[in-house]
C-alpha cells in the first residue's frame, strides 16, 4: 500500500465519489441487468453503469478507475467484454489502520 497514491487518486471529488457508490452498488445501480446475466454487484460494476452515473466521457471514467486501481483501491474482473469494477476491501483497511496509526 502506497498511502500517497491513495491520497492522489481520492484528492478528486469524482473518484471518491465512485468509491462511496461502490461501497453500497445496490443504491446507487440496477442490478436486475446483472442478475438476468447470472452476475450480481460481487463481481463490481460494470464500467459503462459507473460512466453513465458520473456523466462524463467513458475515456475519462477509465482514466479514473485505472488510477484508483493503480493506488489499490479497486480490482477489476474482466467477463467477456465487460470490464466491472469493486472495491479492495484489504487495502482500504490498510489505509484505515495507516491514517489511525500515523495522523
Amino acid at each position: 500500500m502506497e498511502p500517497l497514491l491513495i491520497y492522489k487518486a481520492l484528492s478528486n471529488q469524482t473518484r471518491s465519489q465512485i468509491m462511496l457508490w461502490l461501497k453500497n452498488p445496490e443504491q446507487f445501480f440496477d442490478e436486475k441487468p446483472y442478475l438476468q446475466q447470472g452476475l450480481n454487484f460481487r463481481i463490481g460494476v460494470c464500467v459503462g453503469d459507473i460512466q453513465a452515473k458520473a456523466g462524463l466521457a467513458q475515456s475519462v471514467i477509465s482514466s479514473y478507475l485505472l488510477t484508483m486501481q493503480k493506488a489499490g483501491l479497486l480490482e477489476s474482473e474482466r467477463i467477456g467484454k465487460w470490464t466491472y469494477y469493486r472495491r479492495n476491501e484489504k487495502t482500504i483497511q490498510e489505509f484505515y489502520t495507516f491514517i489511525q496509526q500515523k495522523l
